[in-house]
């Protein structure tokens, strides 16, 4: 039973370090094939051994849950949402209020501004507890969101156990490329399905799927 559990421990530590090579370092260090049966060797010994299955393992982001609703969830910070700017005097009114707020709380007079290019997807809110994701969720109301944690798992790119056991709220947009939704749209053709209107719906729409495994 050592010998098993040695090997799924070492098993789950070598697909953690070819994950963040391949989904977030873009740079695989081994072939599609050899990371498919290292999974399949692990799904097949938590099988066998259940006494073992972990809600961390990299075996969940394959999914396997079918959800029977989406369960509403409080945030613990309260989650805002962008304000629109259409000239320059709304431009100037907002840094007005902004330099008021920081001077208040930091005594700092000349905040500085990083602009970026927004991602257009759906926002999700992940929170960890001792290095492990605990709870991811949407948005909703600002107050409210919906618990999409299970589908959350399925993204390669989102650390289930951070390096450090710290408590963390990460606040992120889950998207899809155009280049990907090209590729989904050829398949949805070639079967004669639906095509999908735009990225972001494709991926708003994909984490509200109640079969994890569709996600």
């Amino acid at each position: 039973m050592k010998d098993v559990k040695d090997r799924i421990s070492k098993l789950r530590e070598e697909l953690e370090v070819h994950r963040i090579a391949y989904h977030v370092n873009d740079k695989p260090k081994i072939s599609d094939d050899i990371y498919d049966s290292l999974m399949t060797e692990l799904i097949s010994l938590e099988n066998n051994y259940p006494e073992y299955k972990s809600e961390t393992s990299p075996s969940v982001r394959i999914g396997g849950y079918v959800l029977d609703r989406f369960v509403k969830v409080k945030h613990d910070f309260r989650q805002w949402s962008f304000d629109n700017v259409f000239n320059y005097e709304e431009l100037i009114d907002w840094n007005e209020r902004n330099e008021k707020i920081i001077l208040k709380l930091e005594n700092i007079y000349n905040p500085s501004y990083m602009c970026e290019m927004k991602i257009d997807g759906l926002k999700v809110i992940l929170s960890y507890e001792n290095g492990v994701l605990v709870k991811a969720a949407t948005r909703g109301d600002g107050e409210v969101g919906e618990d999409i944690t299970e589908n959350v798992k399925t993204i390669k790119t989102i650390p289930l156990i951070l390096k450090d056991k710290i408590n963390i709220t990460v606040i992120g947009e889950a998207w899809i490329k155009k280049s990907d939704l090209e590729k989904i749209n050829k398949i949805q053709k070639e079967n004669n399905l639906t095509e999908y209107a735009n990225t972001r719906n494709l991926a708003a729409g994909t984490l509200r799927q109640l079969d994890t495994k569709v996600v």
